[in-house]
């Protein structure tokens, strides 16, 4: 039993710890996060507006975005009424339209009672979390289309972007159905998660979010996809890869919310108890993301990098597995050091000493962190390094390794006396750590 209680302390611990940089990065920022009406009837919801009243409390400007689809079928079929949708939009006729208001005006007060509780079992119970919410959405009929008309269907026209800026900005929350206004008052039904797009666009948020019926964007193989570019997404979606009709729209809103300059979309598995925290406050999250920017890259270090830099090498120093390094040598070589920086966070470095007259380079401070460690990523590295020495025209590399010599064999490298090292790097050849020097011939 303590065993248990001590891993579960120690993987809160780990989570706090990674999460903790988000909670800074994450405070003042805007959010759109869209749901449809299904996930009203689910066991998750209540959940769910526990932690979106979580963000709220940790500074977060957000906008909901609901649906209301089911609430309005279950009414139409009451009424008798026809349910027709063509291209993932409903054609809303007279009855459907009155269903639609009555649907969406319920489901916005359910959102809001539960919203008005607070976080329950915290110091923010009973506390009131003030939600706005009214005509912020100018719309316009989406009209007859491929000889469909679409009747009371609309379209974004215009968002009161100001007005909700304002709302936020006075710490409210902002809960907008999916309905919209025109300057006649006329009343029109709109798709929630194209809204939630154009919101979040036009607003320049920092992140729109779907909580979508499926686990996430997939591969053929049903396996979930991480992260994406743009124009990765577009492709997918284009190619025959499965995906719902309702997911596939979240991925072209989604990228057309990043070509909007929204800087990351998320799609998140509505299913997944706490995975909109999950998703937005560790860095490998549970759904799918689309980002504007790779979300992890190889680069030169700089001098800002020492501190995770220590942080990641310092476990294998104390191991004994890297020789130890101080902090004012780190940042005399800091310019020789290549990483992998995955959001924001070093999970991988390596260290290049040319000697340029030998034709040879030294690969050393090789490491990864242990999260990531045999998912190729020490591959991409070592082949980074490589075509950097290329590129000044070396034509070897060697290390020096008391433990992970294996690993080095496996890439070529090959048994070599110390004897032959460079004569500066063998004045400096520390003997009792007796290191075994491996050589990689013919790089180029």
């Amino acid at each position: 039993m303590e065993k248990n209680t001590s891993n579960s302390q120690d993987h809160f611990i780990d989570w706090f710890r990674q999460s903790t940089p988000y909670i800074n990065a994450f405070r003042n920022k805007t959010f759109v996060i869209s749901f449809g009406g299904e996930l009203l009837t689910d066991t998750q919801f209540t959940p769910l507006v526990q932690d979106i009243i979580l963000l709220h409390s940790l500074g977060v400007k957000l906008v909901l975005v609901h649906g209301a689809r089911p609430q309005i079928e279950a009414r139409l079929k009451k009424l008798g009424g026809e349910i027709k949708i063509v291209n993932g939009l409903r054609i809303t006729n007279d009855v459907a339209l009155d269903c639609v208001i009555d649907a969406a005006s319920r489901v916005r007060v359910d959102i809001e009672a539960l919203l008005s509780m607070g976080l329950a079992n915290s110091m923010t119970a009973g506390k009131t979390v003030h939600i706005s919410s009214g005509n912020f959405i100018t719309a316009k009929p989406l009209g007859i289309r491929d000889g469909i008309d679409y009747q009371h269907t609309g379209e974004v026209r215009k968002i009161a972007t100001g007005t909700i800026k304002s709302m936020l900005e006075q710490n409210n929350l902002v809960l907008i159905p999916p309905i919209g206004y025109s300057p006649t008052g006329e009343v029109f039904n709109l798709n929630a998660r194209d809204l939630a797009a154009d919101i979040a666009s036009q607003m320049h948020a920092d992140k729109l979010v779907y909580l979508i019926n499926d686990k996430g964007i997939t591969n053929n193989r049903n396996q979930l996809i991480r992260e994406l570019l743009p124009d990765d997404a577009e492709k997918l979606v284009n190619s025959k890869t499965k995906m719902s009709d309702s997911t596939q729209r979240c991925v072209k809103n989604a990228v057309k919310a990043v070509n909007a300059n929204v800087p990351r979309c998320h799609l998140i598995d509505r299913h997944i108890d706490g995975g909109l925290l999950t998703e937005l406050f560790t860095r490998d999250g549970c759904g799918s993301l689309i980002s504007a920017n790779n979300f992890e890259v190889i680069r030169q270090a700089n001098i800002d990098d020492i501190a995770s830099l220590i942080e990641l090498i310092q476990p294998l120093e104390a191991e004994g597995i890297l020789v130890k390094r101080s902090r004012e040598n780190l940042e005399m070589e800091i310019s020789m050091f290549t990483v992998i920086e995955r959001d924001a966070t070093i999970i991988g470095c390596a260290a290049f000493f040319p000697f340029i007259k030998e034709k040879i380079g030294e690969l050393s401070c090789f490491a990864i962190h242990p999260d990531y460690q045999n998912q190729g990523r020490g591959e991409t590295l070592f082949k980074s390094i490589q075509q950097h020495a290329k590129q000044l025209g070396l034509t070897s590399m060697f290390v020096l390794t008391t433990r992970t010599s294996q690993w080095f064999k496996e890439r070529g490298f090959k048994p070599k006396d110390i004897k032959t090292l460079p004569l500066k790097r063998r004045q400096l050849y520390n003997y009792q750590r007796n290191s075994k020097m491996f050589v990689k011939n013919d790089i180029l």
